[in-house]
């Protein structure tokens, strides 16, 4: 049956799906980063060891690890519209569990209780970032895939750096408890409106006009029915198994960067903690600034030269030049071209973001959902194995060795690249 004619839109209805999406990985990130803000009048409050915090952030990231592929699968069978609902709530169920376990345990049931919180909220957001892979594979062409993974990836940095200030004048004001219970609120409001607005494909939606659904193209039928032996062959796939090493790679270095910029000034470059805490802002500042170049230079270079190396070029580019500005970082004699040198390096690492979720988009084609769970796994593993390495070094005041092994997991990186292939589907391989 034919489509009744809309009325123009003044904003695509796809551009509002992905303020959607923006919205999400944003909040996503806010909600991951209060425990650490607020880790400061917790302890004293509930009598937590800082050792204790550190397994309360371990939980949620091994729960987010874990939970990537599943998380993906579970978005592929269901679709994205009722996923985001489920997730999203759960994750306000998990993060409001946080400030409101004190009123009902104590001891050790308490950090039980907020264990598993931690660990609830890493399972339920687990699936964020594939499923929201799928519904750009179904609302956008292919041209513009990395590019909407850029601008996504840009409003996961900015939730990054909105936290640390929205977190702190909250619990000055209310106290952490609130603060926490405060910050967590706008996630209904997004989950609502996503529950009534979204659809999982463009023809679903009664606002999408003709001009539109031409304009986006036909996409990829979503395989909800995959069994575990297509998982299987996935997940062995040459390419998908490359962009899980060079993705794994990339994070070890991003991690080196996003956790322990504002530790390093304080201890190596002996700036004082407030300068500090006003000069780490800036390298997740340039990598919000270059996610979102990123993802534009990619799609444009993919409609330039092809896939093939449309996708390649910028991390072959950005990720040696990320460890050479690692190693500038860590030599140079004036600690504020240090500080320089290490936005600069942050932004090189996330100029890379639209590519590998492009490419994982691409050659996973009917299963962009999976494909980006096996990938966003490793890109996790990364963050795993990076954290206790660049602790033990961190503690030993080694961090010339740390910046090294971060420099040299950004060559390995840009060298799993150089294998990758992108040409869909992924089982054809």
């Amino acid at each position: 049956m034919k489509k009744p004619a809309a009325a123009p839109q003044f904003v695509p209805i796809r551009w509002r799906i992905f303020s959607f999406l923006f919205g999400f990985g944003l909040l996503a990130y806010v909600q991951q980063k209060t425990i650490t803000v607020a880790a400061e009048q917790m302890m004293p409050a509930l009598h937590l060891t800082q050792l204790q915090i550190g397994w309360l952030e371990d939980a949620f990231v091994w729960g987010y690890a874990l939970f990537q592929l599943p998380g993906g699968l579970f978005g592929q069978r269901i679709g994205a519209r009722r996923t985001f609902v489920i997730i999203g709530l759960t994750a306000f169920l998990a993060t409001i569990a946080m400030p409101l376990a004190p009123n009902f345990f104590t001891g050790p049931t308490l950090f039980a209780a907020l264990f598993g919180a931690q660990l609830l909220l890493g399972v339920s957001q687990g699936a964020i970032f594939p499923v929201s892979a799928g519904v750009f594979e179904a609302w956008f062409p292919p041209r513009r895939w990395s590019y909407v993974q850029g601008l996504q990836t840009m409003g996961l940095q900015l939730g990054a750096a909105l936290t640390p200030p929205l977190i702190v004048n909250l619990t000055v004001h209310l106290g952490w408890q609130r603060a926490l219970l405060w910050a967590s609120l706008p996630a209904l409001g997004l989950i609502a409106l996503w529950a009534w607005y979204a659809r999982n494909t463009p023809r679903e939606h009664p606002s999408v006009d003709a001009q539109e659904l031409l304009e986006i193209g036909n996409q990829p039928q979503v395989h909800a029915s995959i069994s575990m032996r297509q998982v299987l062959r996935l997940i062995g796939n040459r390419n998908v198994l490359l962009l899980f090493v060079a993705y794994m790679s990339m994070n070890y270095t991003f991690y080196l960067l996003s956790n322990w910029v504002f530790l390093y000034l304080v201890q190596e470059r002996h700036f004082s903690a407030l300068e500090s805490s006003g000069l780490a802002s800036a390298p997740p500042l340039a990598a919000a600034v270059g996610a979102g170049l990123g993802g534009l230079v990619t799609a444009l270079l993919a409609q330039r030269f092809g896939n093939r190396w449309g996708y390649r070029m910028v991390p072959l580019v950005a990720l040696p030049a990320a460890a050479v500005l690692l190693m500038f970082a860590v030599n140079a004699a004036n600690p504020y071209l240090a500080v320089a040198s290490l936005a600069a390096c942050f932004g090189s690492v996330e100029l890379t973001e639209g590519a590998f979720w492009g490419a994982a988009m691409t050659i996973g084609r009917g299963d962009t959902m999976a494909v980006c769970g096996v990938m966003n796994t490793g890109g996790n593993l990364g963050g795993i194995i990076a954290l206790p390495i660049v602790g033990y070094f961190a503690d030993q005041h080694a961090w010339h060795t740390a910046f090294v092994i971060g420099a040299g997991f950004a060559m390995i990186s840009a060298a799993g690249w150089l294998g990758i292939q992108i040409a869909p589907p992924a089982e054809a391989s």
